[in-house]
């Protein structure tokens, strides 16, 4: 996990971007699949501040929802509104 500085929207909210890792498997077709991704994401308020105090690396679960980054702009980016974190897992 990359993870950027804390800071506050206009609104006051903090907020915090940072990009995860995931890596899982899957039966597809009959065959075992490795998957790897990389996504950007972001998170406001309580889970930001949770995020923030994290260490890099941590193993986690996050829940949230896919948006484009800006109405500029059709780049993906998790917001997360949700995020448990995996004790003892790296």
């Amino acid at each position: 996990m990359e993870l950027g500085a804390l800071r506050y929207t206009p609104a006051g909210l903090p907020a915090v971007e940072f990009r995860i890792s995931h890596e899982s498997s899957i039966t597809e077709a009959g065959t075992e699949r490795v998957v790897r991704a990389e996504m950007p994401a972001i998170a406001f308020d309580t889970v930001a501040r949770q995020v923030a105090s994290a260490g890099l690396g941590s193993a986690l679960t996050a829940n949230g929802f896919l948006a484009a980054k800006s109405q500029r702009s059709a780049k993906v980016v998790l917001h997360v509104t949700k995020i448990e974190f995996m004790e003892g897992a790296l």
